[in-house]
Order: structure tokens, then sequence, then C-alpha cells
């Protein structure tokens, strides 16, 4: 894939060099856009590459936690991936 320049200087190739500046998702937020549960956004996403996913482990007193955040690029891919082709 050809790299091109950004708007500030640096390469890219389209991938993650530029996620960061991707709006970014909670399931909950992208479950309401597209009418699902955040619990279905979260198991549709969980592997998918590009998302940023922090895991707390559970201690002594606190349950484990699992915190999804999902780029609008990885969204869109996904989106894409799921529509019905004809």
């Amino acid at each position: 894939m050809e790299k091109k320049p950004a708007h500030n200087g640096w390469e890219h190739d389209g991938t993650s060099a530029t996620l960061f500046l991707d709006q970014h998702y909670s399931p909950e937020t992208l479950g309401n856009l597209w009418g699902w549960t955040g619990d279905r956004i979260k198991d549709l996403f969980d592997l998918e590459p590009g998302v940023i996913k922090d895991d707390k482990p559970e201690t002594l007193h606190k349950r484990a936690y699992c915190s999804l955040r999902i780029p609008k690029s990885v969204a869109q891919r996904v989106h894409c991936r799921l529509q019905v082709k004809k």
C-alpha cells in the first residue's frame, strides 16, 4: 500500500497511524446508533483489529472489568462486512 503524507507531515498507510484521530465510540453508543445492545456490540468487536481494549483484572475486592473504544473507521469496516451482498 502506498504511503501518503498526512496533514501533520507524518507519513501513514491509512491504518493504525491514523486511528488515533478517528472518533471513538463506546459499545453502548454504537449500539444505540445501530439499534443493537451494548453487549452485542462488545461481542462483535471484542477481537476486531484496531479496537482499543482496556482490561482490568479481578482483585480481592473488585470484579474484572473490560472497556472497549471502537474507532469510526473500524465500525465502518465491520458495518460493510455485515451488509447483505446481493
